[in-house]
């Protein structure tokens, strides 16, 4: 899968439909093939429009999607039980118009429902073909330590990949995580590589959030904007001015480059913004500008 992911968490949101089928196609023919969806992303609309948008190009994605986020009050509206989710992956192939998912994820863990309950039914979708490989999201090293124990004693499928959060301003997976997956050969597909935007020079210290930001439109996000983040981000976009690149791809390609990392998984609301992500692809940081920011974040291994 491409070292760059579409991140799918804006369309029908942030981007609506036909903004959001233009993203996709333009990912697709600049060389990105892996799209991340859920099935709780705009209750099911995301998955809806990459159904629309890879009519005849199907071939050409690496398709991944979750289930296991609660989409309602009910208490089989979540989780990860064989009930559900054997319900939500027929949900999700309707809506993505296809017959199978390159990568089904859990999208946290579960502690009401046995974990070898939740890996027997992820077994046997692979098995039926409705699933080619499983992984987790935002699931602990112990998490997945044991999840990966239990899959080898039993004989099922294992998770090939973990989903955490992940960049210069959130690098708590560095101390057991990374270690983990690196051990087992898990793949890692970051999320929140700019730090929902924290880390593209959108948000300025001591100034308003521009009003159409997540921080307006979100009030839970507005907890994230602080003030130790926001002079991390102007430290490094003095870093990002000397070495001729923005904030944003500074940052990609840092964490691009981490140990471990298969791909940063990116959402975007426009095109223009994608043309500059992608340019972080091709950079490539000297040794010292990579040890000038791993060293200015160093405070959020562990805050």
């Amino acid at each position: 899968m491409s070292v760059y992911g579409l991140g799918a968490n804006p369309f029908g949101s942030r981007a609506d439909e036909d903004t959001s089928i233009r993203i996709i196609h333009h990912a697709l023919d600049h060389g990105v093939n892996l799209i991340d969806t859920a099935n709780s992303y705009t209750d099911g609309h995301s998955e809806r429009i990459i159904g629309k948008a890879l009519q005849g190009r199907r071939e050409q994605a690496v398709l991944a999607t979750k289930c296991g986020w609660p989409l309602g009050e009910g208490p089989n509206e979540g989780g990860s039980s064989r009930g559900h989710i054997m319900r939500e992956i027929d949900r999700s192939l309707r809506r993505l118009e296809t017959d199978y998912v390159d990568l089904y994820q859990i999208h946290q863990f579960d502690p009401e429902t046995p974990l070898d309950e939740t890996l027997r039914a992820l077994d046997d979708l692979v098995r039926g073909g409705k699933v080619r490989y499983i992984g987790c999201s935002n699931y602990a090293a112990w998490q997945l330590c044991k999840a990966l124990w239990m899959s080898d004693r039993y004989g099922v499928a294992r998770f090939d990949s973990a989903q955490p959060r992940y960049s210069p301003a959130d690098r708590r997976i560095e101390t057991e995580l990374v270690p983990a997956c690196l051990d087992q050969g898990v793949g890692l597909l970051v999320y929140f590589p700019l730090d929902g935007g924290i880390l593209t020079g959108k948000y300025q210290l001591g100034a308003p959030p521009p009003p159409t930001s997540r921080a307006v439109t979100q009030p839970r996000f507005a907890q994230n904007v602080t003030d130790q983040k926001l002079r991390l981000a102007e430290d490094m976009a003095r870093i990002a001015a000397e070495a001729n690149v923005t904030l944003a791809q500074l940052t990609l390609a840092w964490v691009m480059h981490r140990p471990g990392v298969t791909s940063a998984l990116i959402g975007v609301t426009r095109i223009a913004q994608q043309e500059e992500n992608l340019r972080a692809v091709e950079i490539t940081l000297d040794v010292a500008t990579v040890e000038r920011v791993t060293e200015l974040s160093r405070e959020f291994v562990a805050f």
